[in-house]
């Protein structure tokens, strides 16, 4: 099903259009040093949208001194409460505006109004989450183990400047993410977000100054990689929280090594989606397609490796077939819209060749048509959902992270059949197990090379449960008790009596 945008759409929000965005540093919205901006683009239509401050180093170089500040000054001088406090001010700020913060998400990276509105909810329950968590520091006591002159303990203290860069795939609930945790634990941060779509990260900014954040707390600095070298490679940084592509993790890792910086690295994915003939089918299919189509494709933990045990392959293949057909493509503004286009010509382009490399490769396409979509909404960057069976694991289209809405069906014989083909990746962000036997369902879990494996459900996500991966999916952890502890340093006391 499609609608094409333009047909009864709804008025774009009005931070969207207008003036160019400035940059948010020490708590003011200025220029770029270098006067230059960059065009948002509408990937519905092709059409510009705010033009955004292109920043350069000498740009993060003042983000960066203006977060030292804070942190050593006002900032610095919150209390565990008083950052709590303030932590729950901003999501309520965020929940008074969320219809507003959907709107925008989706205008400018294409996300439907739907799941927009889901990427703003998480965002309000991640600051929450993290405004109690605030309360919950702490160090340790430790009994010295070989004298009783001695005490010791531990103190947990913040890391110091965050540099957080962030992927265009969910800006507003990507920012919330990093900095709900690093100011959680008392840090300060520079904010780069992906210059494909960076609106929702500004109007945060915004945000953060009405709740009550001191001057250069958040920073925000919008712009292209310029930006993100400067900030890796910053001796002011003390830790770089990164989201994006494999690829450019390395570079994160290799930029940050002459300061050998604090890491944290969410990366790609390739994960298997695994079902055996005795599940619930009529849910793992449903949950097979909008595991792997959700937002496009456009998601790291994408179920894009549908692995089917061979007695139900043909037959469940062709239940996800009709649910992908029956998806409603179009206007990312309609509420009736399940998936929107991708976020740029670029990555219009990268999935569009792996579409053509799969069809090249021997792999059938049984959902679809991308030359007609392209007849049907022009100027936008839209690929249907793509569903290809007759896969084999050494295809691209199987050992490659695509990020976008095509999904490849592979039969299996057995657990250890499955393992072994579920595991013959770099990867290891996610996986999906569907089985009513439990044992199986634990000796899967076990086995599966992964930092989250969803059993009977898949995608499932709380503020509360760690979220990364395993292997080249990077390392540490978003949300949870986890990723509050990556913003802290721990510091060991020892005390003995002067005399």
């Amino acid at each position: 099903m499609v609608q094409t945008p333009g047909q009864a759409r709804r008025s774009l929000p009005d931070f969207a259009t207008g003036q160019a965005k400035r940059l948010l540093i020490n708590g003011v919205w200025v220029e770029a040093g270098s006067g230059e901006t960059i065009e948002s683009v509408d990937p519905a239509t092709g059409a510009p949208l705010a033009p955004l401050a292109l920043a350069g180093a000498a740009d993060v170089d003042l983000a960066v001194a203006a977060a030292r500040r804070a942190l050593e000054g006002d900032w610095g001088a919150f209390r565990p409460a008083d950052r709590a406090r303030v932590l729950s001010r901003l999501a309520d700020l965020i929940e008074d505006r969320a219809e507003e913060f959907a709107a925008i998400d989706a205008v400018d990276m294409g996300a439907p109004i739907m799941t927009a509105r889901w990427m703003a909810s998480n965002a309000v329950s991640t600051f929450r989450y993290a405004a109690g968590q605030a309360l919950t520091i702490h160090g340790d006591t430790i009994e010295h183990s070989q004298t009783r002159s001695m005490f010791a303990y531990s103190l947990k203290e913040p890391v110091g400047v965050v540099g957080s860069i962030i992927p265009w795939n969910g800006p507003l609930f990507a920012a919330a993410w990093k900095l709900a945790p690093a100011l959680a634990a008392g840090c300060t941060v520079v904010l780069k977000p992906a210059e494909q779509a960076a609106l929702t990260p500004l109007l945060l900014g915004e945000l953060c100054i009405e709740a009550g954040l001191p001057p250069g707390t958040v920073n925000v600095v919008t712009g292209d990689g310029v930006a993100g070298a400067a900030l890796t490679e910053h001796r002011g940084v003390d830790k770089i929280a990164f989201t994006g592509s494999t690829a450019t993790g390395r570079r994160v890792i290799k930029g940050s090594a002459g300061t050998i910086k604090r890491l944290t690295l969410e990366l790609g994915g390739k994960s298997p989606h695994i079902v055996f003939a005795d599940a619930d089918l009529d849910r793992a299919a449903q949950a097979a397609a909008m595991g792997a189509f959700t937002l496009s494709g456009q998601v790291c933990a994408a179920g894009t490796r549908l692995y089917v045990e061979r007695d139900v392959c043909d037959e469940f293949t062709e239940r996800v077939a009709r649910i992908t057909r029956s998806l409603r493509v179009g206007d990312p503004l309609d509420d009736q819209t399940v998936l929107g286009p991708l976020v740029s010509r670029e990555q219009f382009d990268r999935v569009s060749a792996y579409v053509k490399t799969g069809s090249e490769q021997g792999a059938s396409a049984i959902s679809g048509d991308l030359p007609k979509a392209q007849e049907q909404f022009g100027d936008g960057f839209f690929v249907p959902p793509t569903l290809f069976t007759g896969v084999t694991d050494e295809m691209t289209i199987a050992q490659e992270e695509i990020f976008g809405p095509v999904l490849s069906a592979i039969p299996f014989d057995g657990v250890d059949d499955v393992l072994t083909k579920a595991n013959n990746t770099p990867y290891g962000l996610a996986a999906g197990v569907w089985t009513q036997d439990v044992s199986r369902a634990l000796e899967m879990t076990r086995g599966l090379r992964a930092g989250m494996v969803f059993v009977n459900n898949y995608g499932a996500s709380d503020p509360a449960v760690p979220f990364g991966g395993y292997k080249m999916s990077g390392y540490g952890r978003e949300n949870g008790r986890a990723a509050i502890e990556a913003y802290l340093e721990t510091k060991s006391v020892w005390m003995e009596a002067a005399s």
